[in-house]
C-alpha cells in the first residue's frame, strides 16, 4: 500500500491530492485537538465531493469523585484558574502553553514530549519532558511532589494519559478540562471497527479497492 509522509499544503493541497489520486474516501484519524488539520480535511472533502469519516476516540467522562470545571477553550481555562496564585500542572502539550502567560501569578509545571519553544514569559515555570503512558501511581507521586493545586487538561480521551485524571480524583484535586470542538456535519466513528462498518455506507466502492 502506498504511503505518503508529510503535509499537503493546507486544504487546497489536500484537495489536489484527493483529485490527482482519485481517492474514494478520506479518513481523518488525527489527534482530537488537531483542529486545523481536521478543518482542512473537511474543506478538501467538500470541495472535491470526497466522502469523509472522522475517526475520533471517545472523550473522558467525569465519574464520582471528579472535580471538573469544563471549558470550551484554553483562554477560558486561563480565566477559570482565577486570580489567586496556584501551582498549576499544564498537561496540554507545548504548542498552546503560551495562553497561560496571560496569568503570570501562577506557578506552572508544563509537561510535554518536546521542549516548549519559545519558553513561557511567566516568571515561575518548570518544564518536564516525558512521553506517556503514565501510571496512576506515578502521577499521584508527581502531583504530591510538585505540590500541585490544579490540573489543566484537554479531553483527549484514551488510556495513555488518563493517569493524571485518575490521580486528581484520588487526591481530590480540581481539573480544568478543555472540551473538544464540535465535529459538525462529519460522519464520526470512535473505533476502527466502527469506521470499517461506516465505509460500506459512506463510500461503498472503497472496500473493493482495498480500504
Amino acid at each position: 500500500m502506498p504511503v505518503r509522509t508529510g503535509g499537503f499544503g493546507g486544504a487546497d493541497g489536500l484537495a489536489a491530492f484527493l483529485q490527482g489520486n482519485r481517492i474514494d474516501l478520506l479518513i481523518d484519524a488525527t489527534h482530537p485537538f488537531a483542529r486545523q488539520i481536521s478543518a482542512n480535511a473537511e474543506r478538501a472533502a467538500e470541495a472535491t465531493g470526497t466522502p469523509l469519516i472522522r475517526l475520533e476516540r471517545a472523550g473522558w467522562r467525569p465519574t464520582e469523585g471528579d472535580r471538573w470545571t469544563r471549558v470550551a477553550t484554553l483562554s477560558d481555562a486561563v480565566v477559570a484558574l482565577g486570580s489567586t496564585p496556584l501551582r498549576v500542572f499544564l498537561a496540554i502539550g507545548r504548542q498552546e502553553a503560551f495562553h497561560f502567560d496571560a496569568a503570570p501569578q501562577h506557578h506552572y509545571l508544563v509537561r510535554s514530549v518536546d521542549p516548549v519553544e519559545p519558553p513561557l514569559t511567566a516568571p515561575s515555570v518548570d518544564y518536564l519532558l516525558a512521553r506517556g503512558p503514565f501510571a496512576v501511581e506515578d502521577e499521584i507521586a508527581l502531583l504530591r511532589d510538585r505540590r500541585i493545586d490544579v490540573i489543566v487538561s484537554k479531553n483527549s480521551g484514551g488510556e495513555a494519559t488518563y493517569g493524571k485524571i485518575a490521580a486528581a480524583r484520588a487526591l481530590g484535586l480540581p481539573v480544568v478540562m478543555v472540551d473538544r470542538g464540535n465535529s459538525g456535519r462529519v460522519t464520526t466513528a470512535e473505533t476502527v471497527e466502527e469506521a470499517l462498518r461506516l465505509i460500506d455506507h459512506v463510500a461503498p466502492g472503497a472496500r473493493k479497492r482495498g480500504v
